[in-house]
């Protein structure tokens, strides 16, 4: 009696305990079901509210360009600003997703990791990190040849522009078109924003000046992203022979060209930041004459000097010296006279004050401007306007007739408004 009164017992106690587990575990599992369902509202609630007006590049709209790449042999153009979520490089991610199928990388002036000067020759050379060639498109070799693209289906372009017309991304792109073309290579354009699409402005460049700073009959800043510059040239039959590319641009969300954007990553060693980027189409004259635009310094494209210039009409000095990105800077070592214009405000057209007034203070205007200048300004005319005593207002007058045949032209390969 007494162990079937101890085994009732004990059956009871278990039978209760049972009971007691399935229902805590039944509302643990309801809890957490609850718990998981607010977080991952909470979770929507927040992507929403961040992503809303946030800009999304090309190379980060992963649905538009991956499903065109499998089984495809692929070759892309990139260097440090090529990368998706401003972290992951795009040749590390797209070499892990199509495992030996990526087969090369082009790069650009200043090279695949961003690190060489301005007109510095890049040799072809190996990835460390992926193995794969790298083939510089800046030196003697600007185009890839027939040979170099024997077996590539596809071409992926993702670099960076900064919008202005002697910045040699555009150029590399030119190129890189016409090789698809010959090749009959379908060519995908990532979109990126233009930090100067702002605004349209300086003179056009003549025919005659085509050089690799500039290559086009477009003005100095033609506001437009470097996917809708693709547009134009493929519609403007500027390639050789006024042959067209397969071009499959992959457009920005929640981008228009007023839409403000501060570069996540450098575009080039000597524009660290968005202040420099913004007076770069104005500084960069300076490249074309006697006077420093800050080179050798860690104020690139946010000062100039010299030291021709009359120190009693400056109110800055600095002196260049060797440095990332300028290893050979123009008047290393001397004192050079002029203005730091970083407190500057944000400029919505070409100022070309600070160029007259430079050539007016010099001290050595026979050296003032070298050959080069012509080349970045695409015209003779500019150097001889300012020689003569033009103000900028009458120089600006000059343009304004070239750049509304411009704009039209322009509006019919826009993307963004």
């Amino acid at each position: 009696m007494k162990f079937i009164l101890r085994f009732k017992n004990t059956f009871f106690i278990w039978f209760i305990i049972s009971l007691f587990m399935v229902s805590c575990g039944s509302n643990n599992k309801n809890q957490n079901t609850t718990a998981n369902k607010i977080t991952r509202n909470k979770t929507k609630q927040v992507t929403k509210s961040t992503t809303k007006n946030t800009i999304i590049v090309g190379a980060d709209r992963f649905n538009k360009y991956i499903p065109l790449l499998k089984n495809k042999n692929i070759a892309i153009v990139a260097n440090q600003t090529s990368t998706i979520n401003n972290n992951i490089h795009l040749v590390d991610y797209l070499n892990n997703l199509f495992p030996n199928k990526l087969q090369k990388v082009f790069a650009p002036e200043h090279g695949f990791r961003g690190k060489a000067d301005a007109g510095e020759h890049i040799k072809n050379g190996v990835d460390k990190k992926t193995g794969l060639p790298i083939i510089s498109l800046y030196g003697k070799n600007k185009k890839p040849s027939n040979e170099q693209l024997q077996n590539i289906d596809i071409m992926v372009f993702d670099i960076q522009d900064v919008g202005v017309r002697f910045y040699t991304y555009i150029s590399t792109l030119h190129y890189i078109m016409e090789a698809c073309a010959e090749n009959n290579i379908l060519l995908i354009v990532l979109d990126r924003p233009n930090p100067n699409a702002h605004y349209i402005d300086g003179p056009l460049l003549e025919k005659e000046h085509k050089s690799f700073v500039g290559m086009h009959t477009v003005p100095l800043v033609y506001g437009m992203t470097i996917g809708e510059y693709a547009k134009m040239i493929n519609g403007e039959k500027w390639l050789k022979n006024g042959i067209q590319c397969n071009l499959n641009v992959i457009p920005l969300k929640n981008y228009t060209h007023q839409t403000v954007y501060n570069l996540p990553i450098k575009p080039s060693p000597n524009l660290p930041n968005s202040k420099a980027i913004n007076l770069y189409p104005s500084l960069a004259f300076f490249e074309g004459t006697n006077v420093s635009c800050g080179r050798g310094t860690e104020m690139q494209f946010q000062i100039y000097g010299s030291p021709f210039l009359n120190k009693k009409h400056t109110d800055f000095q600095f002196i260049p010296k060797p440095n990332f990105g300028a290893k050979h800077p123009k008047h290393n070592g001397k004192v050079c006279y002029g203005f730091d214009l970083r407190t500057k405000e944000k400029l919505n057209l070409l100022n070309l004050e600070w160029l007259i007034e430079a050539y007016v203070n010099t001290s050595n205007k026979v050296d003032f401007f070298n050959p080069f200048f012509t080349k970045l300004a695409g015209t003779k005319k500019l150097q001889a306007q300012i020689e003569q005593g033009y103000t900028y207002r009458e120089i600006r007058k000059t343009w304004l007739a070239d750049l509304e045949k411009f704009k039209k032209v322009r509006n019919q390969y826009l993307i963004y408004k």
